[in-house]
């Protein structure tokens, strides 16, 4: 009897053990991930259509933090802010979903689904490159649209256009601003969108009535979110690239010379993985007289919105901590760059051919005029990843454009670009292409 009880004492320790153990590799999976994103979607549509303040309804920071911004009260670089999103085990649907860990209906602890980034990009007319620079490096996209407006306002029409553009269809549409108009207007409005969508990639995406302002239906967005915009699968074996969309210099003014801190460049990792002291070359570089030079230095630190990293891979929005000098990286100036090993990464294009395909009517402005052919000679505004540069059209036939670029740019053969061609003083959206050639780039 004695040697029974003392194996089943031993059992319950086993079982004891074993619980434990599942239950501290539960919480080391969760630290794994903790402080990373694995998914960012984009926050697009008109300027002024509430995209900033859902942003802030979903994550509680409002993204607009540039002091140009908050005058003006408009978004004009990209922003960023991040989340969890959670759900409670005792609440039904919708309104199990939440960003908080305890659950604002029932008040039982949440459980955690994952982890999202929030890509703010500008609605304003002229701040379009920007917006198309932002929507390289979503996994799907939110297009806010208010409720109190017409359907569609220019830039709506000409941010579904760049979804399109980039091959984007996990779109939600979110119908916002309901608080402001009456049911009937309201029906209208989502009939008027629904007909708006119909011949664009987001013509079976759900449209979510909500008020940004007054937090209502965000847990139907959430719930909507979770089943349209997947987590793309990631390949983090192969050779690291890092789209770069903000870079800047953290030291305060007046700082002493011995406590300053080396430049931060930010951005999207596309494929394989950083870590803490990596020694990494950032393309195409800068330019130092008349020649282009790349960029070297060491990764001091890695950082997301959840917190450190001693590794970061796809997904979400990371900041590289280096040894750069600020002056290099302060007011966004490595925006387009691309972060990798050095020799692996993509070549350096001086001019590029592409295939161009060109929309029927200009979406951006109130007329949408007639897209005429691309003709030698002219300039265009081609945005590649995160980078924006213009070009002068050398050759122009049906066999492809040879463009002239006044800035280089780093990418692989294959890599769909956004076409913009000047009407009104405007860059307006007028096309994509696939680059399939071009000359590369002579560096030091």
């Amino acid at each position: 009897m004695p040697a029974r009880k003392k194996r089943s004492t031993a059992k319950k320790k086993t079982a004891t053990t074993e619980s434990i153990s599942a239950d501290k590799a539960e919480k080391d999976s969760e630290k794994l991930v903790v402080n990373q994103a694995e998914v960012s979607i984009g926050m697009i549509g008109h300027v002024d259509h509430g995209k900033s303040t859902l942003t802030q309804a979903l994550t509680g920071k409002f993204p607009d933090t540039h002091s140009e911004e908050i005058r003006r009260g408009i978004s004009i670089r990209l922003g960023y802010a991040e989340c969890e999103f959670r759900e409670c085990p005792n609440c039904e649907s919708p309104q199990k979903y939440s960003t908080a860990k305890i659950c604002p209906v029932c008040g039982k602890e949440t459980i955690l689904l994952r982890r999202v980034a929030f890509v703010d990009a500008p609605g304003h007319e002229v701040l379009m490159a920007t917006m198309l620079s932002g929507a390289s490096i979503m996994d799907g996209a939110l297009l806010v649209v208010a409720a109190n407006e017409r359907v569609p306002m220019p830039q709506t029409r000409e941010h579904l256009a760049a979804m399109d553009i980039i091959g984007m269809e996990n779109v939600i549409v979110c119908q916002n601003k309901i608080e402001l108009v009456s049911e009937k207007d309201a029906l209208i409005n989502y009939k008027d969108l629904k007909t708006f969508i119909s011949n664009t990639s987001a013509k079976e995406s759900p449209i979510i009535p909500i008020s940004a302002i007054h937090k209502s239906n965000i847990d139907l967005l959430i719930q909507n979110i979770q089943e349209k915009i997947p987590t793309p699968k990631r390949d983090g074996s192969l050779a690291p690239q890092m789209l770069v969309a903000r870079s800047f210099d953290i030291n305060k003014p007046g700082q002493a010379p011995s406590g300053l801190k080396g430049g931060v460049v930010g951005g999207s990792i596309i494929q394989g993985k950083f870590s803490v002291n990596d020694e990494v070359e950032i393309r195409p570089g800068y330019r130092r007289g008349n020649k282009w030079q790349l960029i070297k230095t060491k990764i001091t630190s890695l950082r997301s919105g959840f917190g450190e990293l001693e590794t970061a891979l796809p997904g979400g929005l990371i900041g590289l901590g280096t040894l750069l000098d600020p002056a290099l990286t302060k007011s966004d100036t490595l925006v387009g760059q691309v972060v990798g090993y050095p020799d692996q990464l993509p070549p350096i294009w001086d001019t590029l051919e592409f295939n161009a395909t060109l929309m029927e009517r200009v979406v951006g402005s109130e007329t949408q005029s007639i897209v005429q052919n691309i003709e030698p000679n002219e300039n265009l505004m081609l945005s590649v990843g995160t980078a924006k540069t213009v070009g002068k059209v050398i050759k122009s036939s049906k066999k492809g454009v040879h463009i002239e670029l006044r800035i280089p740019v780093c990418s692989d053969l294959g890599t769909r670009i956004a076409i913009s061609r000047m009407i009104d003083r405007r860059w307006r959206l007028i096309g994509w292409g696939l680059i399939n050639g071009g000359k590369e780039l002579r560096m030091n």
